[in-house]
């Protein structure tokens, strides 16, 4: 198992931008692909955007142009640059690591969330 750790949520406003982060420990971090969730109240756990170990990435529509995702592989530490957040990007945000996919299936480790709030 990979053990994951989010950070840098917090409260923003509309339009502003915010810097996710998850640090990864455990079990080799080589080979995986690495994927954000995210849960608003009273909804499914959706998929953000994922990145595999080459760096190809694919991204949920709602956050295509706005959200970037990275990772530091020396660092075993992944990002989500959030840019022009809406009221409705507000959610708990998940790190995850597994296979590079959109579905939540596919990933068999995950952190405890970040909540992210953004106001109108």
């Amino acid at each position: 198992q990979v053990q994951l750790v989010e950070s840098g949520g917090g409260l923003v406003q509309a339009g502003d931008s915010l810097r996710l982060s998850c640090t990864a420990s455990g079990r080799a971090f080589r080979g995986y692909a690495m994927g954000w969730f995210r849960q608003a109240p009273g909804k499914e756990r959706e998929f953000v955007a994922t990145i595999s170990w080459s760096t190809g990435t694919r991204y949920a529509d709602s956050v295509k142009g706005r959200f970037t995702i990275s990772r530091d592989i020396v660092k075993n530490m992944v990002y989500l640059q959030m840019n022009s957040l809406k009221p409705e990007d507000t959610a708990v945000y998940y790190c995850a690591a597994g296979a590079w996919s959109s579905q939540r299936k596919d990933y068999d480790s995950w952190g405890q969330g970040t909540q992210v709030t953004v106001s109108s």
